[in-house]
C-alpha cells in the first residue's frame, strides 16, 4: 500500500502581514458616520483597535459581537443582532460594516443571512446600511481584507440612477496614509473634478484636537457618494497587483458600464506620470501647472542627489502593491531594490516588478512572496543592503543587522507622524527621495573616520 503523502507544514514567525479584519475595519473607518463591527471574540476587536491607535494616534472604536464558549458552539446570530441593536442605540450610524473573524468563519455562521433576518424583523425601524464582508485571517492578509471590504461596500450600495454620466470620478486608492488621501483630493480639486473616494480616513484618522469626545469622528466618504458611484464618469483603482483581482472598479464596470482605469500606486515620477495621464484622459484637461513645477523640482533633486544614492542596495518589504511602487521609485533614482519581499501570495509580484523595472533581469533582484520576517532576515543578511524600507515591523531585523530602516507604509509604531507621510505624487517622491538620500549620507557620515560635515 502506498504511503500517505504528507503536506509539509510551514509555520510563520514574526509575520510580514496583519489580519484581514484589520484591513476591513480601516475601510469602514473611512466612511462617514460608519462603525466597524467584528463578528467574533472581544480580543480581535481589542487587538485591532490597539494596532490602529498606535499608528494613527487617534481614538478608534471597533464594536464586537463578543463571542463566548457557548456562542462558539451554538452560533453567534443572537450576539450579532444584539450588537447591531446596541450600535444603533449608542452611535446612530449611517452604516455598520460587519467583518467576520476566524472564529465566526470556522463555525460557519451565515452572516449575510443573519443580517437579512435582522432587517426583516426590524423593517418598521429606519435602520442604517449594513455591509457584510468575509475576512477570516487564515485565508488572507490585511490588504485582502481591505480590498474585499471596499468591493463589498460598493456592491451593496452603488446604484445607477441616471441615463447620463455624473461629473465625478470614483477613486479607489488602496491603503495609503491620511496625508496621501488629502493630496489625492487636492489633485482632483485642481483638475476641477469631484472625486468619490473609498475609503477616505484623511479626517477620521488624522483630525484636529477635539474639545470633547466624539463617538464618531467627522469626515469619511458619505454613503450617498458610494450610492452614486454607478453614475460616475470613470473609476480609478490604484495598484498593479490589484488589477489581477476582483475589485470595486471592475464590479462597477461590469454592473454599470463605468470605465475602469488601473494605474499603479503613483510612487515616483514614472508611476505618477501614468496617474496624471489617466486623470487628464478622463477629464480632458492638462496637468495643472503647479504639478508640472513639482515634477521639475523633483527631477532637479534627482540630479543633485544622484551621486549619493546611485547603486545603493535596498531591501523592500510590505504589501505587494506598495513593494511594486517603491521598487519602481527606487530603480528610477538609481537605487537597486536588491530584494522585494511580501507576505502576499497573489503570484503576480515578480511579473509586476519586471513590468516597472526595465533592467529587472539584469539586476539579479530577489523576489520573495508569502514570507515572514525570519525568511526576509535570512535572505537580507546574505546581501548586506545599505538600507531597509518598509513598516516599523522590520525594526528588529534592522537593529540586528545594524542597517538603517526607512519607515513607510503601515504600521509605524515607533515613530511620530506615520499618518502624515506623503508617499504619492511628485510631492511624495520628493519627500521619499530626500529621506533616502539623507539616510544614506548619515550612515556613511556616522561610519566615516573623519565625520565629514560638508558635501
Amino acid at each position: 500500500m502506498k504511503a500517505e503523502e504528507k503536506t509539509e507544514y510551514k509555520p510563520t514567525s514574526n509575520a510580514c502581514k496583519l489580519c484581514s479584519p484589520l484591513g476591513a475595519s480601516l475601510v469602514f473607518r473611512g466612511i462617514e458616520k460608519s462603525v466597524p463591527l467584528l463578528h467574533g471574540s472581544q480580543g480581535c476587536s481589542t487587538y485591532i483597535r490597539r494596532y490602529l491607535i498606535s499608528h494613527f494616534k487617534e481614538p478608534v472604536d471597533i464594536a464586537s459581537s463578543n463571542f463566548t464558549e457557548e456562542t462558539a458552539v451554538f452560533g453567534g446570530g443572537a450576539n450579532l443582532k444584539l450588537a447591531i441593536d446596541n450600535i444603533i442605540k449608542q452611535y446612530g450610524p449611517d452604516l455598520i460594516g460587519v467583518a467576520t473573524t476566524c472564529l465566526s468563519e470556522t463555525i460557519g455562521d451565515d452572516v449575510p443571512g443573519i443580517v437579512r433576518n435582522y432587517l426583516q424583523d426590524n423593517c418598521h425601524v429606519k435602520a442604517p446600511s449594513i455591509v457584510t464582508v468575509s475576512t477570516p485571517s487564515y485565508s488572507g492578509t490585511h490588504m485582502e481584507g481591505f480590498h474585499r471590504a471596499v468591493r463589498e461596500t460598493v456592491a451593496s450600495l452603488a446604484e445607477r440612477k441616471n441615463s447620463g454620466r455624473a461629473p465625478h470620478i470614483n477613486v479607489f486608492p488602496g491603503m495609503l496614509s491620511p496625508a496621501d488621501y488629502r493630496h489625492l483630493k487636492e489633485i482632483f480639486s485642481d483638475f476641477g473634478v469631484k472625486c468619490h473616494m473609498v475609503p477616505d480616513y484623511s479626517e477620521t484618522l488624522d483630525g484636529p484636537l477635539w474639545a470633547e469626545y466624539r463617538k464618531i469622528p467627522k469626515g469619511g466618504t458619505p454613503v450617498r457618494h458610494i450610492i452614486a458611484m454607478g453614475d460616475a464618469l470613470a473609476s480609478i483603482e490604484m495598484g498593479r497587483i490589484l488589477t489581477e483581482t476582483e475589485s470595486a472598479g471592475k464590479l462597477l464596470k461590469q454592473k454599470f458600464e463605468v470605465p475602469c482605469y488601473s494605474p499603479g500606486l503613483p510612487l515616483g515620477i514614472r508611476e505618477t506620470d501614468v496617474f496624471f495621464d489617466v486623470v487628464s484622459e478622463i477629464t480632458g484637461k492638462p496637468m495643472p501647472e503647479k504639478y508640472a513645477a513639482e515634477r521639475g523640482r523633483l527631477i532637479d533633486a534627482y540630479a543633485d542627489g544622484h551621486k549619493y544614492v546611485f547603486e545603493a542596495r535596498a531591501v523592500v518589504y510590505g504589501e505587494e502593491d506598495l513593494v511594486v511602487g517603491l521598487a519602481s521609485f527606487l530603480s528610477e533614482i538609481g537605487v537597486v531594490p536588491a530584494m522585494c519581499a511580501s507576505a502576499g501570495t497573489s503570484g503576480h509580484l515578480r511579473a509586476r516588478l519586471r513590468r516597472v523595472i526595465d533592467d529587472f533581469d539584469d539586476r539579479g533582484i530577489q523576489v520573495l512572496d508569502g514570507v515572514d520576517f525570519v525568511e526576509i532576515g535570512d535572505a537580507s543578511k546574505k546581501m548586506a543592503p545599505d538600507f531597509l524600507i518598509g513598516s516599523s515591523k522590520g525594526y528588529r531585523l534592522a537593529r540586528e543587522m545594524n542597517t538603517p530602516l526607512i519607515r513607510v507604509g503601515f504600521p509605524i509604531h515607533d515613530r511620530m507622524g506615520g499618518a502624515r507621510i506623503v508617499h504619492i505624487g511628485y510631492r511624495g517622491a520628493q519627500q521619499l527621495f530626500d529621506m533616502i538620500s539623507n539616510t544614506i549620507i548619515a550612515s556613511k557620515q556616522d561610519t566615516s573616520p573623519v565625520g565629514y560635515t560638508y558635501m
